[in-house]
């Protein structure tokens, strides 16, 4: 039986509040990772009869919330070009369903997930720990703190990573 460590550790260069909760959000992208490992091109856009959702249509709202939350939350600020760009669809359609993207192929999926994430960890590697627990104002819905929106981004993803493997599952079946 191979001996393994299950804790969480400050990573270094960043205080160790921040370093440990960037830890378990790098933990939480590897194992959405794994659950992509050897994906069946088609399975991407195949949607089963009991569901919208595609594996696709997962994916790029992982990357869109992630990207929100860092820019209107944690920087308090508007999207940069080149991160604009990356959502060219919205992540919900009229219904208010997640939008059905695709055609699109993994590599673009992982490439926008990796681009948002190198942003958000930019974002976190200089951030001190009060900037990282003061609370953000949004008059008329919701105080916020960058702390609890790393919290919700792995709920987040980790939700969708559950909805993957089912689709996953379903598709090979």
């Amino acid at each position: 039986m191979d001996f393994k460590k299950l804790f969480v550790e400050p990573l270094e260069g960043y205080e160790p509040e921040i370093g440990r909760a960037r830890w378990m959000l790098e933990d939480t992208r590897r194992r959405t990772l794994q659950a992509l490992e050897g994906l069946d091109p088609a399975a991407l856009d195949w949607t089963p009869p009991s569901s919208h959702n595609a594996i696709g249509a997962l994916l790029y709202p992982i990357a869109a919330i992630e990207a929100d939350w860092l820019y209107v939350e944690i920087l308090e600020a508007g999207f940069p070009g080149e991160i604009e760009a990356l959502f060219p669809y919205a992540v919900r359609d009229d219904a208010q369903l997640l939008a059905a993207v695709k055609g699109l192929p993994l590599a673009e999926h992982l490439a926008r997930l990796a681009t948002v994430r190198r942003a958000l960890l930019a974002a976190l590697q200089n951030m001190r720990g009060e900037e990282f627990r003061r609370v953000r104002h949004f008059p008329d819905q919701y105080d916020v703190t960058p702390a609890w929106v790393l919290h919700h981004l792995m709920q987040h993803e980790a939700e969708h990573r559950g909805q993957i493997g089912e689709l996953r599952s379903l598709c090979a079946s």
